[in-house]
């Protein structure tokens, strides 16, 4: 039997209505390859396969879908493999900073997003500056692996030696309590590391390379205003506000652990299930692996915002997006499973196979049920999607996209930290105005 091609008509009458059950169309001609995150969490990638798969058998399209790990860059590699080939996948997951990097090669989604904004409300202007190019939508906000980085807290170590009871500050399905949780600064958070790392159960804050270190520190900073590279591309390093945001991690990395400066991804997790101490900054990774490994643990541990600095609190947040290469010969249907798999009934069905780990983009899509009911203790990610007041926060805006990239990727706050550490806040400044001008020159 002869193929039908998707139309762009059909794609369009395919997506009018998202908040209803996906609308019957047309079917699709040919294949599409996909190129998904492999989730850390188990069992998340069997229900988004069953989505897509669903689809795919409506549409009569040939799928092929491909789970690429992050470990190792290995979805970075492949980006980059089929960025210079300009074949491969149709569709692929993106990282945070990779769609402004290869918006050239992306086909813009505008169509797409028009009618996601609307039946799933507005995301945060944060998502733009990620996935917009010269006016256009160039990715669409995934959901599988945007997460959010904020504190994940022993309740009993906590309450015990630094006299914070986190689950009143932030209780399980209730607003925070404002008291508590305006007096919950960065100033207070280096009293209670203080008073945890003198009882012998320290505070794990990475300072190392990878993105959990790095996305700590971006939030920090932009709590203080310290900016490095300004949305005009001036360098401002030097300034008060990182000045003070260094002479604070000073104080801080004295009550850290020793080896903070060499740690990965890896290592704040396996430090709290192990119960060597009392916050880290992550995911809820940390907490759905001690249920596995160390339920003793599990049960005390509680998820709650970050700090408020004297600019506000930011929340470390690291998006994920869906994009579709302008080489892929199947655009339209690339187009109609990204509707597919970005309505609410399916990002309900993701967020709860990620067992709460991931943070959809839109503003209607933060109030699923499973936030409140995981545990134990029940409501312990109940805090962990972003509310009012929370700014939401990557290291290195409002930097040029491009320049906030290298930033970023060079981890050059976390190394900012060390070298005031090791030296002088003097020293670190005059290093970072020379690594930047640096990147201004590339």
């Amino acid at each position: 039997m002869a193929s039908r091609k998707f139309t762009r008509r059909r794609f369009i009458a395919s997506t009018a209505v998202l908040a209803a059950p996906y609308l019957r169309t047309s079917h699709a001609a040919g294949s599409l390859a996909v190129g998904f995150w492999d989730h850390w969490v188990p069992g998340a990638n069997n229900v988004l396969t069953a989505m897509c798969n669903e689809w795919a058998a409506r549409e009569k399209v040939d799928l092929k879908i491909d789970y690429i790990p992050s470990q190792g860059n290995k979805n970075m590699l492949t980006i980059a493999a089929e960025a210079q080939a300009k074949a491969g996948h149709d569709m692929l997951a993106f990282p945070t900073w990779q769609p402004a990097d290869k918006g050239h090669l992306l086909e813009p989604v505008d169509d797409v997003m028009k009618t996601l904004l609307a039946a799933n409300g507005a995301v945060t202007p944060l998502i733009e500056y990620l996935a917009k190019s010269d006016g256009k939508w160039i990715a669409i906000p995934a959901t599988p692996g945007s997460q959010i980085k904020g504190p994940c807290g022993r309740i009993d170590l906590l309450k015990q030696h630094a006299g914070l009871d986190v689950q009143k500050m932030y209780p399980a399905g209730a607003a925070p309590d404002k008291a508590l949780s305006e007096a919950w600064t960065w100033d207070a958070f280096l009293v209670a590391a203080q008073k945890c790392h003198k009882a012998g159960v320290p505070f794990g804050i990475g300072l190392g390379q990878t993105p959990d270190s790095v996305d700590t520190m971006g939030a920090l900073f932009s709590a203080y205003g310290a900016v490095l590279v300004d949305a005009k591309g001036n360098v401002t390093v030097k300034s008060d506000a990182v000045r003070e945001v260094l002479e604070y991690m000073k104080k801080l990395v004295a009550v850290l652990p020793g080896d903070v400066f060499a740690w990965d991804d890896a290592s704040n997790n396996r430090w709290l299930v192990a119960g060597k101490g009392a916050l880290i900054m992550n995911p809820p990774s940390a907490w759905a692996v001690a249920k596995r490994d160390a339920p003793k643990v599990a049960e005390q541990l509680w998820t709650f915002p970050t700090p408020r600095g004297p600019k506000g609190r930011y929340q470390p947040y690291l998006p994920y997006f869906w994009g579709i290469w302008k080489f892929s010969k199947n655009k339209d249907a690339g187009k109609s499973l990204l509707a597919h798999i970005s309505q609410r009934s399916a990002v309900e069905k993701m967020v709860a196979a990620s067992q709460g780990y991931d943070i959809p983009a839109f503003a209607k899509l933060n109030d699923f049920r499973t936030w409140a009911e995981e545990g134990p203790p029940k409501g312990t990610l109940s805090h962990y999607p972003p509310k009012p007041g929370q700014i939401l926060s990557v290291s290195a805006f409002p930097a040029p996209p491009k320049i906030a990239a290298q930033i970023y990727v060079q981890a050059v706050m976390t190394k900012m930290v060390g070298k005031a550490v090791q030296e002088s806040v003097d020293k670190s400044i005059a290093w970072a105005t020379s690594e930047l001008e640096g990147f201004m020159r590339t």
